[in-house]
């Protein structure tokens, strides 16, 4: 199918890389279809979340792991369940980014990761009540305290009940 979008102009969108969230996202819930575009920078960790239901919607999406190594993401039996994941290591852990003017002041949101079974194409997002996350985790800041933690190595944590 062929898509026009506001940020990345024409685009043509095979079926089969359709990913489905159907709750939607958070304040989005009527935007239920989405492709996932790798930035064309291969080593940026940026990604993009593109609406096919509006094309004017695109989200910047980083893999937490990369910049908070020790973050951990506990999913719920039925969260397993709607995502259709045979085993935690399925899924595919991307949160919202906002990259202001000063990008030193980039923020993710820890709190309500996206979380995506990439065989069956199928999303949610998910909301950690548990955890000491915020919507609003300054991304640089976390860098450092990994690199100084740990020099660089981390584990990808993703559990279930």
């Amino acid at each position: 199918m062929i898509i026009e979008t506001k940020h990345f102009g024409t685009l043509e969108v095979a079926e089969d890389k359709v990913i489905t969230f159907p709750q939607g996202l958070f304040a989005f819930e009527d935007k239920k279809r989405y492709i996932l575009l790798e930035n064309e920078e291969p080593e940026s960790p940026l990604w993009w979340l593109q609406s096919l239901d509006d094309p004017n919607l695109a989200f910047v999406l980083l893999n937490p792991f990369l910049f908070k190594p020790d973050y951990e993401l506990e999913l719920s039996a039925e969260d397993v369940e709607e995502l259709g994941l045979e085993k935690p290591q399925e899924a595919a852990v991307f949160c919202l980014a906002v990259i202001p003017q000063d990008v030193k002041k980039m923020t993710a949101n820890l709190l309500a990761p996206l979380v995506i079974n990439a065989q069956l194409k199928k999303g949610k997002q998910i909301v950690l009540y548990h955890k000491n996350y915020t919507t609003k985790h300054l991304v640089l800041e976390e860098m450092q305290k990994a690199k100084q933690n740990c020099q660089g190595e981390g584990s990808h944590h993703v559990s279930t009940d």
